[in-house]
């Protein structure tokens, strides 16, 4: 898989060692003279690129024509945008990956941006310290494809209406499906018998407007 990053920050260049270690190919894209001088020093199999990702023409001469994903984690949200738009409507990359710094811009991480996932440190960061001590609560953990979807986490509390119910018989919308369930420190692979207990915690995926009935389902 041919991978561009935008962005030679701690983010990028995590992501660009990780990817390449795996076997990717990964270009790393960057303004800063010093940084790309740095990584490209040691060695590694990233492709180092200087150069302003926000140019069509930088774009351009790293292959983005070619990339299946691209990847804008600057710590700047607008210019994250402009690469994104510049990726999916002059290249066409096929999946876009966008870094959100300040959480009052998720919004504009959509498609109309070209940005197929937006990833929003702070709100993920959020999410999981309330999936960590919630009990009973319908906690977001992370948004897909520009919020059309949404991966949320319930810990049953004891007066849940789901506690008792196999899966198949909860009544769960079309638009959503139960991913996983945690009990006792363990994966349990959800199926259509599977009953659900006190204290578990379900991982449930939502789409369209299903996450209303889907938070009474399981919460009350």
């Amino acid at each position: 898989m041919k991978v561009v990053i935008a962005g030679a920050g701690s983010v990028g260049r995590y992501m660009a060692q990780q990817l390449a270690s795996s076997g990717h190919e990964v270009t790393l894209v960057d303004n800063a003279p010093a940084v790309i001088e740095r990584i490209a020093g040691d060695g590694g199999e990233v492709v180092c690129h200087l150069g302003d990702a926000c140019e069509v023409a930088t774009l351009a001469g790293v292959g983005t024509a070619d990339a299946d994903v691209l990847a804008a984690v600057t710590g700047d949200d607008e210019d994250n945008l402009v690469i994104s738009l510049l990726a999916k409507q002059e290249f066409g990359v096929p999946r876009v990956v966008a870094r959100v710094n300040n959480p009052n811009n998720e919004w504009m991480f959509n498609d109309m941006w070209g940005v197929d996932v937006s990833v929003s440190t702070p709100h993920l960061l959020t999410g999981l310290v309330e999936e960590a001590v919630s009990v009973g609560s319908f906690v977001r953990l992370l948004s897909l494809e520009g919020g059309k979807a949404r991966l949320a986490e319930v810990t049953l509390a004891s007066g849940s209406p789901a506690i008792g119910v196999e899966i198949a018989h909860l009544g769960l919308p079309r638009e959503s499906t139960i991913v996983a369930v945690l009990r006792d420190r363990h994966v349990v692979v959800p199926r259509g018998d599977t009953t659900l207990r006190d204290r578990d915690e379900v991982l449930v995926l939502v789409t369209g407007d299903s996450e209303d009935d889907v938070r009474k389902l399981l919460v009350g």
